[in-house]
């Protein structure tokens, strides 16, 4: 079994060394291509209009100058022999939950490799944004092996994901683990404006989570409970439901 990891917060941050001692359980083939610095809430964005550039940091190990899409491409159609059975993304610093993983590179990694053909997991650690930053990797680390070989076993169908998060507890203090739906959040974005010493006006984005839909059988509503959430996702974005309503319109 070979397996490709990948990342959006940096090639060397905590979660994704974590991960690979995770991928070192399942195989000894494992190879991590992932970009050379943060690149979280790139989505799944390319680098089209600059060159990527791969440095070679031992074997199997690549840090790429882009975003994570890219390492995915890259270490598929240039840097690997042969395609991976499995990609792993993360283990990404915070929950990607809700609404969340329509910015989160995490997820794009693993919808790339959806659509290059090989199966792929996403993976995330809640924290709790207002304390002392502190992220319990400890607890993904601890239960993320016994997750990916029941999803492997299981069986990833073509055009679909997995994605995975892990509660902001101690890894004996976990509930469980429950299959979940997509939850939503209230969009928590803001700009926020300042001036430079030269008094023209600058802006951040500041990123702040809204009010989340915590009902029974959501990925948010399993985090609040201390229990590992194991979302199935579809590249489908089709409201097939709406299908026949819009048609009638034409």
């Amino acid at each position: 079994m070979r397996i490709l990891i990948s990342n959006d917060d940096g090639f060397g941050a905590p979660g994704i060394l974590a991960l690979e001692r995770v991928a070192r359980q399942l195989t000894d083939d494992v190879w991590v291509v992932a970009p050379e610095t943060d690149q979280s809430g790139l989505a799944h964005s390319l680098t089209l209009h600059d060159p990527l550039r791969a440095r070679e940091i031992d074997n199997r190990h690549f840090a790429v100058r882009g975003t994570p899409t890219d390492c995915v491409i890259m270490a598929i159609r240039q840097l690997m022999p042969d395609a991976p059975d499995l990609v792993l993304s993360g283990i990404n610093a915070g929950a990607n939950i809700a609404d969340d993983v329509t910015y989160s590179g995490t997820v794009a990694c693993a919808i790339e490799a959806t659509l290059l053909g090989v199966p792929a997991i996403a993976l995330s650690q809640a924290y709790d944004w207002g304390g002392n930053g502190t992220i319990p990797y400890d607890t993904a680390e601890a239960h993320a092996g016994g997750i990916l070989k029941r999803v492997w076993e299981q069986g990833i169908r073509k055009g679909t994901l997995v994605n995975v998060n892990f509660p902001d507890c101690a890894p004996d203090r976990v509930a469980g683990v429950e299959v979940t739906r997509q939850g939503t959040f209230d969009h928590g974005i803001k700009v926020d404006a300042r001036v430079d010493a030269r008094k023209k006006a600058y802006y951040w984005l500041a990123y702040a989570r809204g009010e989340c839909e915590s009902a029974v059988g959501t990925d948010a509503y399993a985090i609040d409970n201390k229990r590992i959430s194991v979302t199935p996702m579809r590249l489908d974005l089709t409201d097939h439901d709406g299908l026949s309503r819009l048609k009638s319109a034409f």
